[in-house]
C-alpha cells in the first residue's frame, strides 16, 4: 500500500474519508540527486506547506556512491489537500527522483 496521499484510498472506504488523522505528524521519503542546495530546496518546499516545520529534523541518509541523498521529511499535516500540493510540489522539483 502506497503512502501517497492521493493514491485511491483502499476497497470499501469511500473516497471522501481518509485513513490519516489531521493533525499529525506525517513522514514523506524524498530521493534525489546529492547535489548542493538539495536538502535545502527540500526544507523550503516543506516549510511551504508547513511553516513550523523545523528543518533541523530533517534526516539525510547518502547512496552507496554518494550519487544520491535520501530524506526524511516530517511535516504536521492538517489535511488532504495540503499533503497533494506538498506531493506535487516535491515532485516537480528537477533534482527530485522519487517521492514516497
Amino acid at each position: 500500500m502506497s503512502s501517497d496521499p492521493s493514491a485511491d484510498p483502499p476497497a470499501g472506504v469511500p473516497a471522501d474519508r481518509t485513513l490519516i488523522e489531521y493533525p499529525s505528524a506525517f513522514p514523506i521519503k524524498v530521493m534525489g540527486l546529492n547535489e548542493p542546495g538539495f536538502a535545502e530546496a527540500v526544507a523550503d518546499i516543506a516549510r511551504r506547506f508547513d511553516p513550523g516545520f523545523d528543518p533541523a529534523t530533517l534526516e539525510m541518509r547518502p547512496s552507496k556512491g554518494h550519487k544520491y541523498l535520501g530524506l526524511t521529511v516530517t511535516v504536521t499535516a492538517t489535511s488532504r489537500e495540503q499533503l497533494d500540493g506538498l506531493y506535487r510540489a516535491l515532485t516537480a522539483h528537477a533534482l527530485v527522483r522519487v517521492v514516497i
